[in-house]
């Protein structure tokens, strides 16, 4: 293990080798802090209760980050300040062919704006806007400028598209992708695409931390994760969250002028976004427990499927995803193949690629694929669309996988439902309001 490794970041004792331990004696600080009736993680910044965080042996551990591997009273955690020490780049890394649209282009150089000033902005674009590309000219600068930069999301599948779009638009730079599921090693990178949990790992490393679906779970609701993003940047770094469904706070924050803000309420191949059909079929649970579906749907999935297109097909929990797949397997043809995928499922980055692979035609799934994922020429079902489980914003981000492709800019969203209940009709009524701005941009 060499020393870069720790540039930037947070390690506990056991993820360092013994000889790096030996060096760095005097970086060792203490990685549970005691407090009277508490203790504190030095990782994640968490307190907890001591009668919650004792150990058998009398000792202390922070249940709160867990994930990352066990902080205990007895470890201690290394670091080394970020030196930036990135080969100076002559020209541009930029090697992407594509072009960003007049609208792409004001959205772009709002943020290469807020590069230069420390604090947080917020890129608020529809689903299929093309946020991706439009942080292309921001990555450029801040890599000719030798800033170190993270892309980070709640979400792996997120991570797993990003990293090999960065890949292919910047040949000249070797990006690290981490997340619990990644077999790359770390090294030392001027670019780091990972999940929020990641971030715990890292102190006052990046320049430019972007945080792509900052609305999602679990970082949406987790205060450890915003004080994590917060420990990795530099003190006067650039926090950019990009997001297609802001939070009510956020909105707040934009209305009050306290977070600056660039909106694109159209997707880069100028058409409006799928606005979702409505079904409501009060017996459509009661037809699963014998094993079959309403008519209307399985016309509908047996057209898909003689179309050749792909689809997915959300349900409430994860309790329904067997069921529901066994019954598409019978409906449909046999060389019309499917799976189902959730977010403990230790398949899940496999069947995802081979949905992207064309070896899958349909996934059953949970929220885990709301967002951050994207199928060319894909339909969505949503079954229970009515349950508490979708909120507006899952609504919206699933709804916002169709029609994201310039060959097929259209396509079918169908929410499946009892009751017309309020997170549907607000879904739909903002993905309306979303396409009458979009129309109004189109024809000034």
């Amino acid at each position: 293990m060499d020393k870069t490794e720790l540039y930037g970041r947070l390690l506990l004792d056991t993820e360092l080798t013994t000889e790096l331990r030996r060096s760095l004696i005097d970086q060792a600080q203490p990685a549970v802090v005691q407090q009277e009736n508490y203790i504190e993680c030095q990782r994640c910044l968490s307190k907890t209760r001591k009668e919650q965080a004792m150990l058998p042996n009398g000792t202390y551990y922070c249940p709160q980050c867990i994930l990352l591997g066990r902080v205990s009273s007895t470890n201690q955690l290394y670091h080394l300040s970020e030196p930036n020490l990135f080969a100076k780049l002559t020209q541009t890394p930029l090697t992407w062919q594509g072009q960003l649209s007049s609208f792409q282009q004001n959205c772009s150089k709002e943020l290469i704006k807020a590069l230069d000033r420390p604090g947080k902005y917020l890129m608020w674009a529809v689903t299929g806007a093309g946020k991706t590309e439009m942080l292309f000219p921001t990555l450029t600068k801040a890599l000719l400028q030798k800033k170190r930069i993270c892309l980070a999301s709640p979400r792996v599948d997120v991570c797993n598209e990003l990293y090999p779009r960065i890949v292919a638009a910047f040949h000249k730079i070797t990006p690290v992708l981490l997340h619990g599921h990644s077999k790359q090693p770390y090294q030392y990178s001027q670019l780091t695409i990972c999940t929020t949990h990641q971030l715990l790992r890292f102190q006052h490393a990046f320049d430019l931390l972007i945080i792509d679906e900052v609305d999602a779970f679990p970082f949406v609701n987790s205060q450890m994760l915003k004080k994590a993003a917060k420990k990795a940047m530099k003190i006067n770094g650039t926090l950019v969250y990009l997001t297609a469904t802001p939070t009510k706070k956020m909105l707040v924050h934009i209305k009050q002028n306290k977070l600056p803000v660039s909106y694109l309420p159209i997707r880069f191949h100028r058409k409006l976004l799928p606005v979702p059909q409505v079904w409501l079929m009060n017996h459509w649970q009661n037809k699963l427990a014998k094993q079959k579906l309403p008519l209307k749907l399985t016309n509908c999935l047996r057209k898909w499927s003689k179309d050749a297109l792909p689809f997915l097909v959300f349900v409430p929990n994860i309790e329904l995803l067997k069921p529901v797949l066994q019954v598409l397997r019978s409906i449909l043809p046999k060389n019309v193949l499917g799976d189902s995928v959730y977010s403990a499922d230790p398949q899940r980055i496999t069947k995802v690629q081979a949905m992207r692979d064309h070896q899958l035609n349909y996934l059953v799934t949970t929220t885990i694929l709301e967002r951050g994922v994207t199928f060319p020429s894909l339909n969505v079902m949503i079954l229970g669309a009515d349950e508490r489980t979708f909120s507006v914003s899952a609504l919206v981000q699933i709804a916002g996988r169709v029609g994201r492709s310039q060959k097929r800019p259209y396509g079918d969203v169908i929410f499946i439902c009892q009751d017309y209940v309020k997170n549907v009709k607000e879904a739909v009524q903002q993905i309306k309001g979303l396409n009458k701005k979009g129309d109004k941009l189109l024809n000034e």
